[in-house]
C-alpha cells in the first residue's frame, strides 16, 4: 500500500507537521496581539495581564520548541494525556491573556487527535471551549448574554470538529480500501500472468507430445507400408533371381525368371515413388506452399472448367514439410470433392498466415449438405487429412448448409508448423 493510502504513514506525517507549526502559530498569534491598536478591547494594555502574558508566551515558546522532539509514535497513553493537558492549559492561559491566541489554541486539536478513542471526544470538547473564549472575546464570568454566546460557539466548534474528523476518517477509510483493492487487483494480475505463462508452457508441452506421438504413428505406418509393399516385392525379386540361377541351363526358364524379377523391380520402383509422393507432394519440391496451392488452383480450374480463385494473406512463414504437405493435400482433396459432389459454379481458396496459426479455407457455392450427411461427407477422403492434421495438433472442420455451399477449414498452430520435424525424414 502506498504512503498516500496507508493511514499509519499519513497519520505520522500529520503529527510531525503539527509539531513543526507550533512555533509559527505562536508567532502569528503574538504578532496579532501586539499589533492590536492601543485601547482596543482585547489589547495588551487594556487587558492588564502584560507580565503574565509575556511569561506565558515565553514558556509556551519553549514548550513549542521542545515539541519538535516529541515522538509521533510509541508514546504511552498516560504520557499522551499529560502532554495534551499541558498544551491546552498553556493555550487556555494565553487566550485568557489575549483572545488573539486562539490562533495558537487551534493546535490543541492535533494533540487531542492523538489521544485514545475513549478520550478523544473529551479532548476535542476542551479545545472547542478554549477556542469559544477566543471567538467571544474572553471566558464567561457569569450567566449573561456573553455566556450564552460562548456556549453556542463552543457547541458549534465541537460539532464542526467532529464532522471534520468524521469526514477525514471516512476519506482515509475509503483510500485505505481503494489501496487494498488495488493491491488485490495487482496480485490477481500477477497470478493471472503466472497462470497464463504456465498454460503457455503446458500448451507447448502438449504440442511437443502430439508431434512425438505423430512421429511414432507415422513411423509405424511407414514400417507397415514398407513391409507390405517394398519388402515383399524385394523378397519376390530375390526369389526370382535365385530361381533364374538354378535354371541357368534352361534358357527359356532362365529368361522367364529374369522377366519376372524385372517386372517386380519396376513395380516396386513405382510403389516407392508413390510412397515418396505421399510423404512430400512433388509440387512442393521447387515451390513454396503459396505458389503450389496457387498452381494447383489454376490447374484444377482448367481441368474442371469451374472458376477458382486463390488468395494468400499475412506474411508467409516457413511451415515445415509436414505442415505444407498436409495443407496441400487438404486443398487437393477439397477441390476433388468439389468437382465430384458440390455442383459449384465457383470456388475460393484462402491461405492465411496469422501470428500463431496457419489457416486454409476452401469455400464453394455448391449444393452443400445437411448436418445428417456430415459423417457421409467425411468419407470423401477427408478422414485421412483430419488424422494427418491431428498429428500436427491441427484441426479440420466442415461447414455446410443445403443450397449454400460448403467450406473446408484447416488450421495448424504456427508453433507446430515452425518446430514440427519432417516425418518423411524419420528413420
Amino acid at each position: 500500500m502506498s504512503a498516500l493510502t496507508d493511514p499509519d504513514v499519513w497519520q505520522a506525517r500529520s503529527d510531525r507537521l503539527a509539531r513543526l507549526v507550533l512555533l509559527p502559530m505562536l508567532a502569528v498569534a503574538t504578532a496579532l496581539a501586539v499589533l492590536e491598536p492601543p485601547g482596543g478591547h482585547s489589547s495588551w494594555s487594556s487587558v492588564g495581564h502584560g507580565s503574565i502574558g509575556l511569561a506565558t508566551v515565553a514558556l509556551t515558546a519553549l514548550w513549542a520548541a521542545g515539541m519538535n522532539r516529541y515522538p509521533t509514535t510509541g508514546v504511552a497513553p498516560a504520557a499522551q494525556l499529560l502532554v495534551f493537558c499541558l498544551h491546552v492549559l498553556l493555550a487556555g492561559v494565553l487566550v485568557w491573556v489575549n483572545p488573539w491566541y486562539g490562533v495558537f489554541a487551534v493546535s490543541g486539536y492535533f494533540f487531542a487527535d492523538e489521544l485514545p478513542p475513549v478520550r478523544r471526544k473529551a479532548g476535542f470538547a476542551l479545545v472547542a471551549a478554549v477556542l469559544a473564549a477566543s471567538q467571544t472575546n474572553g471566558y464567561p464570568t457569569g450567566w449573561n448574554t456573553h455566556t450564552l454566546v460562548y456556549l453556542l460557539m463552543a457547541c458549534f466548534n465541537m460539532t464542526a470538529v467532529l464532522l471534520m474528523v468524521s469526514l477525514t476518517n471516512r476519506v482515509m477509510t475509503q483510500n485505505t480500501e481503494r489501496g487494498r483493492m488495488v493491491e488485490e487487483l495487482g496480485e490477481t494480475n500477477r497470478r493471472l500472468q503466472a497462470s497464463m505463462a504456465e498454460n503457455a508452457g503446458l500448451h507447448a508441452q502438449l504440442l511437443v507430445q502430439a508431434r512425438e506421438a505423430g512421429i511414432v504413428e507415422e513411423r509405424q505406418r511407414l514400417a507397415g507400408e514398407i513391409h507390405d509393399t517394398l519388402a515383399q516385392g524385394l523378397t519376390g525379386i530375390v526369389a526370382q533371381l535365385q530361381a533364374a540361377r538354378q535354371a541357368r541351363h534352361d534358357e527359356a526358364e532362365w529368361g522367364r525368371h529374369l522377366d519376372l524379377a524385372t517386372s517386380l523391380a519396376r513395380a516396386n520402383l513405382t510403389e516407392a515413388r508413390r510412397s515418396v509422393r505421399a510423404l512430400r507432394p512433388e509440387q512442393l519440391e521447387q515451390a513454396t506452399l503459396t505458389e503450389a496451392i496457387g498452381a494447383l488452383t489454376r490447374s484444377w480450374s482448367e481441368q474442371s472448367s469451374i472458376p477458382a480463385e486463390f488468395e494468400a494473406t499475412g506474411t508467409p512463414l516457413p511451415a515445415g514439410p509436414d505442415v505444407e504437405a498436409a495443407l496441400f493435400r487438404v486443398a487437393q482433396e477439397a477441390l476433388a470433392n468439389v468437382a465430384k459432389h458440390a455442383g459449384a459454379s465457383k470456388v475460393h481458396l484462402t491461405l492465411s498466415y496469422l501470428d500463431d496459426t496457419v489457416l486454409l479455407d476452401v469455400a464453394d457455392d455448391g449444393v452443400g449438405f445437411a448436418p445428417a450427411r456430415r459423417a457421409e461427407s467425411d468419407g470423401y477422403g477427408l478422414a485421412g487429412m483430419r488424422r494427418r492434421l491431428d498429428r500436427l495438433s491441427g484441426t479440420l472442420n466442415l461447414e455446410s448448409t443445403p443450397g449454400y455451399g460448403t467450406t473446408v477449414n484447416a488450421t495448424v498452430p504456427m508453433q507446430a508448423a515452425v518446430h514440427a520435424p519432417s516425418l518423411g525424414a524419420t528413420q
